[in-house]
């Protein structure tokens, strides 16, 4: 049987796929799937004699009854309401600067994205260093040498919750700049032009010009900031342990305290479950607000 060169084609490609959907299975799809039915047992490591116990929809229901769980949530929603916001502004203003043509330009878009480039946990303990109450540089500008008015930042239940977040928009407004910028180089510059022979001012410029035809990268890094910060770990993990006082406790940081801490395997892969059925809902509505964006723009 003689395949057409277009037969052969699909067949060439489909090959090529084959090991990054495998890739794909085993390290995206099985875990995901796994996780699912954990979810639906009552499994407690470290007493194996009990079994895998399914408990159906109990874990679930315990979840919502779960005060830790609940507030942890709140924590979570929060953290992402604001850490993104802060991110999604910063990351248009920087971009704005670094796409503006001046001297040494290629070293200052350089420099912007190394706060991204650092590993979290890296990041996570340079920043806890400089929040130590003791010998960290954030008492050090406040205060000078006067450690009688030192400040715990990371033991107080307030301060504690805008570190991680003061952390996090430090370390990924660049990842969002870098979107943003993507988006800032498609506009033609004509149509800068244009307004400026027209009399618009600069404002005008960036409300009637920019900011349209910016939207769709936006939406881009508003969906990618969203889906990590839903997923926070090693931040909380490292800086604070969830404390004081579960203040800076996130779900995925209690799902992996259930697990790990008290052996609730079922209960923790609930949590987990729950996480992603969240990240995912808000990212099947972006990328609807995305597609129907990317349609009123061509239309």
């Amino acid at each position: 049987m003689i395949l057409s060169l277009q037969e052969r084609e699909r067949a060439f490609g489909l090959i090529l796929i084959i090991p990054t959907f495998l890739f794909v299975a085993i390290f995206s799809l099985y875990p995901i799937i796994y996780s699912f039915y954990l979810s639906f047992h009552r499994i407690i490591l470290g007493l194996p004699g009990l079994g895998q116990k399914f408990v159906g929809f109990q874990n679930y229901i315990d979840l919502f009854h779960d005060r830790i769980a609940l507030h942890s949530m709140f924590n979570t929603l929060i953290f992402v309401f604001i850490s993104t916001s802060c991110e999604i502004i910063l990351g248009l203003l920087i971009a704005l600067v670094i796409h503006q043509k001046f001297k040494g330009r290629g070293v200052v878009r350089a420099a912007v994205l190394v706060p991204w480039a650092i590993p979290t946990v890296v990041a996570s303990q340079m920043w806890r260093f400089l929040f130590n109450d003791k010998y960290g540089l954030i008492n050090f500008a406040f205060f000078g040498s006067d450690i009688n008015h030192y400040r715990a930042w990371l033991a107080d239940p307030f301060f504690a919750f805008c570190a991680i977040i003061f952390a996090d928009v430090w370390k990924t407004s660049s990842f969002a700049a870098l979107l943003i910028l993507a988006g800032l180089q498609t506009i033609p510059d004509e149509l800068y032009k244009a307004a400026k022979i027209d009399g618009a001012s600069g404002w005008q410029r960036f409300t009637h010009i920019t900011l349209p035809l910016v939207k769709p990268a936006l939406l881009i890094a508003l969906l990618f900031r969203t889906m990590d910060a839903l997923r926070i770990f090693d931040l909380v993990f490292v800086m604070t342990q969830g404390g004081p006082a579960d203040s800076t406790n996130v779900l995925q940081f209690y799902g992996y305290k259930k697990i790990f801490a008290e052996g609730l395997m079922g209960y923790g892969s609930t949590i987990s479950v729950f996480v992603f059925l969240i990240t995912l809902i808000i990212s099947i509505f972006y990328i609807k607000a995305i597609g129907s964006r990317l349609i009123e723009d061509k239309i």
